[in-house]
C-alpha cells in the first residue's frame, strides 16, 4: 500500500524509538549486573580484548585465531549464564528485548516487510487507534458470561443466552486456533448491545497478537471508502484505491454494524464485490449486524445473502442489552 512520505517516516521513527528504548533498557540491565556481579564485567572485557587480538592475527594470516576466539566466546557465554542464575537473574537477562522478536524492531525480515510493519501501515492509513484502544478493554480476559441470563430458553435457538454465548465463544476460539489452517468467515448477528462487537474485538486481539493483519471498519466507513474508490476525485480516488486493495488482501477484515449504512443498489453491489473478492483470495471476514437473516436477504441482493449463508459460520447472539445492564 502506498504511503505518503510523512506517514512512512512516522513508522520509521517509531521503529527507531523502539530500538533506542530496547538499547536503553539493556544498558540499564547490564549496569545492574556489573554492580551485582563484578566478575561479569571482567568476562565481557576479556571477550572484547580477545576479539580485537583475533582480528589482528587474522590480518596476518593466522587462521587458527578464529577458532580460538570461538572457544573463548563459547566458554564466556556458558560462564555468563551460570553467574546470572547463581545471582538470581534470568539466564536471558542480558539479551535485548523487542516489541517484535521476528524482525527485532527493524520492520523488515530480510528484504520483506515484517507483519508488524504491514499492521503499522494498516493502523496509520485507517486511523485504527480506536480498535487498539478497544481491544485493550475488550478481549477474552475481560469477557464475562455474567451478563447473559441462564434463566430462560430463547425459542429461536433453543438455548439459554448463556449456553448460546459459551458456544459462540468456543466457535470463535476455534476460528482463531485454525485461522492459518482452515478458511472460515463469521457472521455475528442479533439485537443491539448483546456483545457482537465485543466478541469481534476479542478475535481481533488474538489474531493481532499472533502476527496477523487486521482491519476494523464500521459499515459506514467501508462503504465510504468504496464510494470514493468508485466516484472520488483523482487524489481522493488514488488514496481510496490503496485502501481498497488492502481491504481485499488483509488477513482479517471486520465489518461492524452492517445495516446502519444508507442502503441502495450501489451498496449491495459493492458489498458483494468485497466479500466475493475476499472469498476468492481465501481471506477471512467477520461481519456483525443487528439485522436478522431475513432482513439481510431483503436489504441486500440474493447474491450477497447466498455468499454469506453458504460461506460464513452463522452465530446468533441473544440476550438483553448489556450496555443498559451496566447502567444499573
Amino acid at each position: 500500500m502506498a504511503l505518503k512520505n510523512f506517514q512512512y517516516n512516522k513508522i520509521l521513527r517509531d521503529y527507531d524509538a523502539k530500538q533506542l528504548e530496547s538499547k536503553h533498557k539493556l544498558d540499564q540491565r547490564t549496569e545492574l549486573v556489573y554492580k551485582t556481579i563484578p566478575e561479569m564485567k571482567e568476562i565481557d572485557e576479556k571477550v572484547i580484548s580477545s576479539s580485537i587480538e583475533s582480528a589482528k592475527l587474522l590480518l596476518y594470516g593466522d587462521e587458527k585465531a578464529l577458532n580460538s576466539l570461538k572457544k573463548i566466546t563459547k566458554e564466556a557465554s556458558k560462564k555468563r549464564i551460570q553467574l546470572l542464575e547463581q545471582y538470581g537473574f534470568p539466564k536471558d537477562y542480558l539479551q535485548p528485548s523487542y516489541y517484535c522478536p521476528d524482525c527485532k524492531d527493524t520492520g523488515y525480515i530480510g528484504k520483506k516487510k515484517c507483519h508488524c510493519f504491514k499492521q503499522a501501515i494498516v493502523d496509520i492509513v485507517y486511523s485504527q487507534s480506536n480498535i487498539k484502544t478497544a481491544i485493550n478493554l475488550e478481549n477474552f480476559s475481560t469477557f464475562s458470561y455474567d451478563f447473559y441470563s441462564d434463566d430462560y430458553v430463547d425459542p429461536s435457538i433453543n438455548m439459554t443466552p448463556r449456553e448460546n454465548i459459551k458456544k459462540a465463544v468456543q466457535t470463535s476460539r476455534q476460528f482463531i486456533e485454525n485461522f492459518d489452517k482452515e478458511y472460515n468467515n463469521l457472521l455475528l448477528y442479533g439485537n443491539t448491545g448483546v456483545g457482537k462487537t465485543f466478541l469481534a474485538n476479542c478475535i481481533a486481539r488474538e489474531l493481532l497478537d499472533n502476527a496477523h493483519t487486521v482491519i476494523y471498519l464500521t459499515a459506514f466507513q467501508l462503504f465510504d471508502i468504496l464510494e470514493k474508490n468508485k466516484f472520488g476525485k483523482s487524489e481522493e480516488t488514488f488514496e481510496s484505491q490503496n485502501q481498497f486493495e488492502y481491504i481485499l488482501d488483509c488477513d482479517l477484515l471486520i465489518v461492524d454494524d452492517l445495516g446502519t449504512e444508507l442502503n441502495n443498489t450501489f451498496v449491495s453491489s459493492q458489498l458483494y464485490l468485497c466479500i466475493n473478492e475476499r472469498f476468492l483470495r481465501r481471506k477471512s471476514t467477520i461481519i456483525s449486524t443487528n439485522l436478522s437473516l431475513d432482513n439481510i436477504n431483503t436489504n441486500y441482493s440474493e447474491r450477497v445473502f447466498s455468499r454469506i449463508a453458504s460461506n460464513y459460520i452463522l452465530l446468533k447472539i441473544v440476550g438483553e442489552d448489556i450496555r443498559l445492564k451496566k447502567l444499573f
